[in-house]
């Protein structure tokens, strides 16, 4: 911290005395309003970006008229939980049912269904493209009569609680771009993830826990494994109080959050009040908008080591819960010990959790890799969603769940009764939603009979994100951010649309 002291640190003069243009000044004035630090006096600056911080007065901006009071509208769901299977789950072994595939084994895919379309470099050299009908049964569950794959045969107990929507596409056509498109709006890294955007725009619930928490699930699977970067939950160009904070499996649940040995927390209040006092004075007399969010990151840090422990100590949950979740929920870092947690975070009011789940994209074997992963996520999920329900949380806990894009039709590689692949494919993929605002126990739009092409209601990923926005009570076109001379949006600037037939 000697670069911050308000004495001359040796020969030449310090950052505290160093001239401020007035242009760059009265540019982080901006960006300080952008960013949510609401009162502009003297030595409360750092603790009015605290209480922006958990909530008090957030604000977020809209468009060219300045910051506007979130939500915009009285929301459905005050949080939400995603579950993002990375990798790509197919449609065709989960939720889009096409019995008359099993007619049609082996035949060539007609290229009145293909169109000519565009295939990534693992199957464009194939001379076939033969039609693999799934292997699995589906059956009708619940009085909506979804069609649900004997693959998840405890989410479909519950399945009267979705919204399932099977005509979502994408223009991206691999792993990396695509999910960074569904996840922050655009394939190229740097841009808010959409945990990001919430928490930007509405602020957190709970002082004590950040607004956005991450958690990544053990692997079930270790072929074709889809790599994780904290770019999935960067905040970009918004503040970095605003990024998502990813939980550990092992360790401390947040690195460095424990005192060092021989530091008692009196000795930490005393050093973080000491760097606070510094980074107040460094913003007194520079204004960086960046010094009060790290003034608030401190603060946070400090209230979590009394926080975060209380979270993770699962010792007093009884025996129905660990039946909802399953013998897996007791081992931290599997998808189901997470899915447990994420209803711990709804509880405490975290605004936004993200649950990642790998293994997902069956170019091979998928039969196989099917089954162990539908067996790893399925009692966890379905456990989540009647955990929310029984404790009056699911009303306003929106739970969305899917992945990047789909999987085609026909076989990638050999192809036989029992074993295929499939590739991946942007044009169709199903997802579904729960909870917080959702109409129950419908289905969204309609796919060919090959599962290939939307013939019915199309739903861009762009206005997946503006609905969940909306539930959430935010306008997508008016939570924006200037960033490069652009009113920068999650939904970006191609059409994108609330589906409303979804809404309750």
């Amino acid at each position: 911290m000697h670069h911050l002291c308000s004495d001359h640190c040796g020969e030449g003069p310090s950052v505290l005395d160093l001239p401020v243009p007035d242009s760059l000044k009265a540019e982080w004035a901006t960006l300080a309003s952008r960013r949510q630090f609401l009162t502009r006096a003297g030595k409360s600056l750092a603790w009015a970006s605290l209480a922006s911080l958990v909530g008090r007065g957030s604000t977020a901006l809209a468009g060219e008229a300045g910051p506007a009071l979130l939500p915009h509208y009285a929301p459905k769901a005050k949080r939400a939980i995603y579950l993002f299977m990375a990798g790509a789950p197919s449609q065709l072994e989960t939720w889009d049912y096409k019995p008359e595939l099993a007619k049609r084994f082996d035949q060539d895919l007609p290229e009145s269904v293909r169109g000519g379309q565009v295939l990534t470099g693992m199957t464009a050299s194939q001379t076939r493209f033969p039609v693999a009908p799934s292997i699995f049964n589906f059956k009708q569950y619940g009085q909506a009569g979804h069609w649900v794959s004997e693959l998840l045969p405890h989410t479909a107990r519950v399945a009267d609680e979705f919204a399932v929507i099977r005509s979502l596409h994408t223009e991206a056509i691999n792993h990396e771009p695509a999910i960074l498109l569904i996840n922050s709006g655009n394939m190229v890294p740097g841009k808010p993830s959409i945990g990001s955007w919430i928490s930007y725009g509405l602020g957190s619930m709970n002082e004590d826990l950040p607004t956005f928490v991450v958690l990544t699930s053990k692997l079930p699977l270790y072929q074709n494994i889809q790599a994780l970067s904290s770019r999935l939950w960067s905040a970009g160009f918004l503040s970095p109080e605003h990024a998502g904070v990813a939980l550990r499996s092992g360790g401390d649940p947040v690195i460095h959050l424990s005192n060092p040995k021989g530091v008692p927390s009196d000795m930490r209040r005393a050093m973080i009040d000491g760097v606070n006092s510094l980074n107040r004075e460094l913003h007194d007399r520079i204004g960086d908008p960046e010094t009060n969010a790290r003034i608030a990151q401190y603060e946070m840090a400090f209230r979590m080591q009394t926080s975060v422990p209380d979270l993770t100590d699962l010792s007093n949950e009884p025996q129905s819960v660990w039946d909802l979740y399953g013998p897996k929920a007791k081992e931290p870092g599997t998808y189901a010990y997470n899915c447990l947690m994420a209803r711990r975070l709804a509880e405490r009011g975290v605004r936004f959790t993200q649950i990642f789940h790998r293994g997902w994209d069956a170019h091979n074997d998928l039969p196989n890799r099917m089954k162990i992963l539908c067996e790893d996520i399925d009692r966890p999920t379905a456990g989540l969603i009647a955990d929310l329900k029984q404790r009056g949380l699911l009303d306003d806990t929106l739970v969305v769940w899917g992945g990047e894009f789909g999987r085609t039709v026909y076989s990638q590689g050999g192809l036989s009764q029992t074993s295929y692949g499939r590739d991946h494919h942007p044009r169709c993929f199903s997802m579904w939603m729960a909870g917080g605002g959702v109409k129950k126990g419908m289905v969204y739009g309609e796919t060919d009979d090959y599962s290939y092409n939307i013939v019915k209601d199309p739903m861009h990923i762009r206005d997946l994100n503006a609905t969940i926005l909306h539930l959430l009570g935010v306008d997508h076109t008016r939570l924006s951010f200037k960033f490069q001379g652009l009113d920068q949006r999650l939904t970006g600037v191609e059409p994108a649309r609330v589906v409303r037939d979804i809404l309750a």
